[in-house]
């Protein structure tokens, strides 16, 4: 209860006298005043009243703030008549500070965000509202102990645990999930923030009430400064220490350089600032592991694999070296770094976004960074650029965020220590390269997905020509051009790459040559490669040195790439020695295929066995294909037992193989189901497989019943199908609208799949705008397809694939005549 009326508190009298004082100044009233300052009329009232409880300090200070008045002295007026207080009659409902565990938003307690929910964000709709998420929990022993310090709390024991390690390893999390036992005994939590951490601890410590968890998240902000930090010490001390004060629980956290900085112990001729705050910690700490462990990444897949988005994300990038939490915390503000970053420093990373996901490696050289990003900036960006651009943008790119990770950070590689002559094909030799940056994973990861379907601009081809010297480097940007159908830039990346002995480069230019009738240089080339190791330039040279009648000479050369122990050269010359008629010699290849990751032979055995009868050996092999998860040796079981008339096994085993994630068996069944007659049949296995939300199911049964003449069971079904948003649904639609005689609808059903990332969508298009007679169109989306690499596709449309003969320029226009 309170104890008594104000006139035994001379520090409330005051506050009330010089709120009251304010307020009646002509022209103001209670009503209005509260009105104005989001305070309801009560509350005023209560704040000035000569009697009852103290007023809140948060309305203390909007009251001092609204009436013109010093907050500073007010709140140490409140301060003083609180103190005489008992901590249950202070104004606010009753209760001490804080709030019950339930109303708290984890992002609200410093809870890093990890995400936004599915249609949130920055590209959500408009009017949309960004909702945050929080990614799958992983239990790991600290939690365990921390567990255990929250039971002993909630059976009435006041416990203080404060969790230390590096930044973004999940310590605060960890101190939200175990507080939730909690909330459901009606706890409270209470996080002193306002006006600073350290000044509502001061405060407000004394007025926790019992079942209440103080939150002292980064507690150097409490602790740190060594007269403030004492009285906080002290005050927490007292609330664990006192028996009528609790059961309360204190969570804290702190990175490692204060929790050793508040347990060092002076030097003798030192003052011990920090003996309080030591004296408080000792036994009360509690490592957070930078890393995931086995067991830790093992729970955090399955979590993954039952649907968590974010954590399957970030184990894409994390699971090697087990920082998941650091990946969480740092990939909202990464993209952030990207999307709000000045012009210059979204230069840079573009650059190295585009290189990564061509094919570069891991660490690009300063030059080229600089040299390719003047076409990235617009011409009111290029023309604004200071002398000093490039230095300002690359600080700002160095700057970490959570978890320790810089958008683009200075990389020192480590030099390949190999014995003397020991050099490999295809590697650049060792020695310092210049300064040379890295890409954080994440926005490596990013960049594919918001810049998959753009082709680099010319200065980034010319730098990389220019400034790039890794031959793997080279070549893969080389095959980028080629796939962009950037003919030009293709073949001058590989004559670089081939001139630094890159082997695929020079069988490339080898191909070329002989395309272009030069077989004497083409010869020279692909020896070239064959000399390098170059495993498809031994095996093309074999071929031709048989076919030439050197035998022997074929021999050595497939010898050779066999001893490279690649599963093609392996399958190459298994199929060699089967051709031979040496069966035995066959299998024993292609087992060693197998062996290295390629079942291809094995599946080749089992099917031989197969046509000669062996039903037995050819199952047995399709067995042992099939426990790799191949979907073809598993459609060959599945049929298989179908022919000997086990349909019941036959679904069964392609059932099996669905709910392991391969439904193409069972799917593959129900066509030939439907083929042989049992139409019945069929649509119940597609039922089985619509039920798991097999789009590919969806359509053969909508085609299956429009073949029977349920043309709205058809619509309903493929309407179904283009729901879950995936291209070959959508495009699926296109066609069935085409055939219908409504190509308008047509064309917008394909839009929507090649907006969807079908790239397939976007030669169907063009074929459209062509039959169209709508040439330019039909140019525009092959252009656009040939800009996500897939130039494959211009061959489908013979008119516009010879005036791109020469291949396209960066921006997109035809290329000139250039060999």
């Amino acid at each position: 209860m309170y104890d008594g009326p104000s006139d035994q508190n001379p520090a409330l009298t005051e506050l009330r006298d010089r709120l009251r004082t304010a307020m009646e100044q002509p022209g103001r009233s209670m009503t209005a005043l509260g009105r104005g300052l989001g305070l309801g009329r009560t509350t005023v009232h209560t704040a000035v009243r000569r009697s009852g409880p103290p007023p809140s300090k948060r309305t203390v200070v909007i009251l001092a703030r609204g009436l013109g008045l010093p907050v500073a002295e007010l709140v140490e007026l409140w301060r003083r008549a609180t103190e005489r207080a008992d901590p249950a009659s202070v104004a606010g409902g009753g209760a001490g500070p804080g709030r019950p565990i339930g109303d708290w938003d984890p992002h609200d307690l410093e809870v890093h965000p990890a995400g936004t929910a599915p249609g949130s964000g920055p590209r959500a709709a408009p009017g949309g509202v960004v909702r945050r998420v929080l990614p799958g929990y992983v239990s790991r022993e600290h939690d365990r102990v921390l567990a255990r310090a929250v039971r002993e709390a909630a059976n009435g024991h006041g416990r203080l645990v404060v969790l230390v390690g590096d930044s973004s390893t999940g310590k605060t999390r960890a101190c939200w999930e175990a507080v939730q036992p909690l909330a459901a005994l009606g706890w409270r939590l209470w996080h002193p923030f306002d006006p600073t951490r350290a000044q509502e601890a001061l405060d407000d410590l004394h007025r926790v009430l019992p079942r209440t968890v103080v939150w002292l998240n980064e507690a150097q902000h409490y602790f740190g400064d060594p007269v403030t930090g004492e009285r906080i010490a002290a005050a927490v001390r007292s609330l664990l220490t006192v028996p009528e004060r609790g059961p309360v629980l204190v969570l804290g956290t702190l990175w490692p350089k204060y929790a050793l900085r508040y347990a060092a112990l002076p030097a003798p001729d030192e003052p011990d600032v920090y003996s309080p705050v030591r004296a408080l910690l000792e036994g009360r700490t509690l490592i957070v592991p930078e890393a995931f462990d086995a067991p830790a990444l093992a729970a955090a897949v399955a979590l993954a694999e039952s649907g968590d988005r974010l954590l399957a994300d970030a184990l894409t990038r994390a699971r090697t070296s087990g920082q998941l939490a650091q990946d969480l915390a740092g990939a909202p503000q990464l993209r952030d770094r990207y999307e709000q970053g000045s012009p210059a420093a979204r230069a840079l990373l573009q650059v190295a976004m585009d290189a990564r996901r061509l094919g570069a490696g891991l660490h690009l050289p300063r030059a080229f960074l600089v040299d390719a990003a003047t076409d990235y900036f617009s011409q009111g960006e290029y023309d604004q650029r200071a002398d000093d651009w490039a230095e300002a943008a690359f600080a700002e790119l160095a700057r970490p965020v959570h978890g320790k990770q810089a958008p683009l950070r200075r990389a020192v590689p480590r030099p390949a220590l190999r014995p003397p002559g020991d050099a490999r094909p295809g590697e650049a030799p060792a020695g310092p390269a210049g300064t040379v940056f890295r890409l954080a994973d994440h926005l490596e990861q990013h960049g594919r997905a918001v810049r998959g379907d753009l082709c680099p601009p010319a200065s980034f081809w010319h730098a990389a020509h220019t400034h790039l010297t890794r031959p793997d480097d080279l070549y893969r940007l080389a095959e980028a051009a080629r796939a962009c159908h950037r003919l030009q830039w293709h073949h001058h990346l590989c004559r670089r790459a081939a001139h630094a002995g890159h082997a695929g480069a020079l069988l490339r230019l080898s191909r070329a040559r002989r395309e272009a009738g030069d077989h004497p240089g083409a010869d020279s080339l692909l020896r070239r490669a064959a000399d390098a190791g170059d495993v498809d330039a031994l095996l093309n040279l074999a071929e031709r040195r048989e076919r030439a009648g050197d035998t022997a000479a074929a021999e050595v050369l497939l010898g050779r790439a066999v001893e490279s122990g690649r599963p093609y050269a392996l399958l190459h010359a298994g199929g060699r020695r089967e051709r031979a008629g040496d069966p035995r010699g066959a299998e024993i290849l292609f087992e060693r295929a197998a062996d290295a990751g390629d079942p291809d032979g094995l599946l080749l055995l089992a099917r031989d066995r197969k046509l000669a009868g062996d039903l037995e050996g050819a199952e047995a092999l399709y067995q042992r294909v099939a426990a790799t998860g191949s979907p073809l040796a598993l459609f060959q079981l599945v049929f298989m037992r179908g022919a000997a008339g086990d349909m019941e096994g036959a679904e069964a085993l392609g059932q099996r193989a669905a709910d392991a994630g391969h439904p193409h068996a069972l799917l593959q069944l129900a066509r030939v189901v439907e083929f042989e007659g049992d139409v019945e049949r069929a649509e119940a296995i597609c039922r089985r497989l619509v039920a798991i939300g097999s789009v590919p199911a969806m359509l053969d049964l909508a085609d299956m019943r429009e073949r029977a003449g349920d043309l709205a069971g058809a619509e309903e079904l493929a309407r179904r199908a283009t729901r879950t948003g995936r291209p070959e649904a959508l495009l699926h639609m296109a066609r069935k609208r085409r055939e219908a005689g409504s190509v308008q609808e047509a064309e917008a059903w394909a839009r929507q799949a090649a907006d969807a990332g079908g790239h397939d969508a976007l030669l169907y298009l063009a074929e459209l705008r062509t039959e169209a007679g709508d040439t330019q169109g039909a140019e525009t989306l092959l252009r656009r397809a040939a800009d996500a690499g897939h130039a494959d596709k211009v061959e489908n449309l013979p008119a516009i694939a010879a005036k791109w003969r020469y291949g396209l320029d960066p921006d997109g226009t035809p290329t000139l005549p250039w060999h």
